[in-house]
């Protein structure tokens, strides 16, 4: 059997793992509209589904993270109701179903969508029956991550409401939002309340601050992963052709810390310049723990497959190198061990019915 050549075609039949992508940041063009129509909404740039999708790729990618967050404006708007939180949440599975994801931990802050009178428990439930509705027409497992908005003071109630949905779907607890002058520290309470509950904790940390967060997000608020973590990159270097790793970079390596790296969005938050110049290779050569995530779909416009063609093209990579990177957020996924067990044999099988071995194959 002719092992087949990475393409787009190739790369979405592949079973794929997305550890870190927004609700609020993958809803459909159309969806947007009409749930504006059917709520009165009557602020958005366009009522025309292509020109609203080429305005919010055109929002986001300015070049900085905190102009990237406008387009949320009209994404939250529209999801102030029971409705359309489930439907979003149902259509999100959809199409990462669609786009071959075998399983997905999408992220959402509850506190923004309490506009028109919801309250949390009413939020994240709307959204974990989306989850459930949408999983029921494919082989597709989504869970969610609570996020607590981190220029709020809400994050311990947060935490809180994300240990009491734990048997219901939640999987895991994190910081969003605005980076700089936000440190992880701030909600080291949050964070305390969710690692003694066994609630397992993910970190905006190290997008558009330095590596002091991301070490406060692993020192002080018991990180398991980091969400982007792309300025670790300033504790890596190559002597003599060697990469070498410092400090927090070290400390990520040695325990296995996970990167959620987010390679489109890095690019129009202005983080690096280009799929050419993103570190994540140089990760990889320092021995840290990479997976490959989107972000936010809509804003970045964007698929998991489109993240893993661009990263291939760039960098050279083979089956091999997308196996590996997949494996590894199979084992960093908020899962039990007999969950991530699952994923690796459906990953075992298409790599036999397309003539690679277990060992990976180029």
């Amino acid at each position: 059997m002719v092992i087949p050549a990475i393409t787009e075609e190739s790369l979405r039949s592949f079973p794929k793992v997305l550890l870190h992508d927004h609700l609020d940041g993958g809803l459909r063009p159309k969806t947007i509209i009409e749930i504006a129509h059917r709520t009165n909404y009557l602020h958005l740039p366009s009522y025309e589904a292509k020109e609203l999708e080429a305005w919010m790729l055109a929002t986001a990618d300015q070049g900085k993270l905190e102009l990237y967050l406008e387009a949320f404006t009209h994404t939250i708007a529209v999801m102030q109701n029971e409705e359309s939180l489930f439907r979003v949440a149902e259509e999100c599975v959809h199409d990462l179903n669609n786009d071959g994801v075998m399983y997905a931990e999408v992220r959402f802050a509850p506190e923004l969508f309490e506009e028109k009178g919801l309250t949390l428990d009413e939020v994240i439930t709307a959204v974990l029956r989306g989850f459930e509705s949408g999983m029921c027409d494919g082989e597709i497992i989504v869970k969610g991550i609570l996020c607590a908005m981190r220029s709020s003071d809400r994050s311990t109630e947060i935490a809180e409401a994300a240990i009491s949905f734990m048997d219901k779907g939640i999987v895991g607890f994190d910081i969003a939002g605005p980076e700089i002058d936000f440190p992880p520290r701030l909600h080291r309470q949050a964070f305390d309340v969710a690692h003694r509950n066994s609630l397992p904790i993910t970190v905006h940390a190290g997008e558009a601050a330095g590596p002091d967060y991301i070490e406060e997000a692993l020192t002080i608020c018991h990180a398991s992963r980091i969400g982007h973590g792309t300025s670790v990159r300033e504790k890596i270097s190559n002597n003599d052709e060697v990469t070498v790793t410092d400090g927090i970079a070290t400390e990520l390596v040695d325990r296995g810390i996970a990167l959620e790296v987010c390679p489109t969005s890095n690019i129009h938050t202005g983080i690096v310049d280009s799929i050419q110049s993103h570190p994540v290779n140089t990760f990889l050569d320092a021995g840290l723990t990479v997976t490959i995530n989107t972000d936010n779909r809509l804003m970045s416009s964007t698929s998991l497959t489109n993240e893993f063609l661009q990263c291939s093209s760039a960098f050279n990579w083979t089956w091999e190198e997308i196996t590996s990177i997949t494996l590894n957020a199979v084992e960093n996924a908020f899962l039990t061990q007999g969950e991530r067990d699952k994923l690796v044999k459906r990953l075992d099988s298409w790599k036999r019915d397309n003539g690679m071995s277990n060992e990976g194959s180029k």
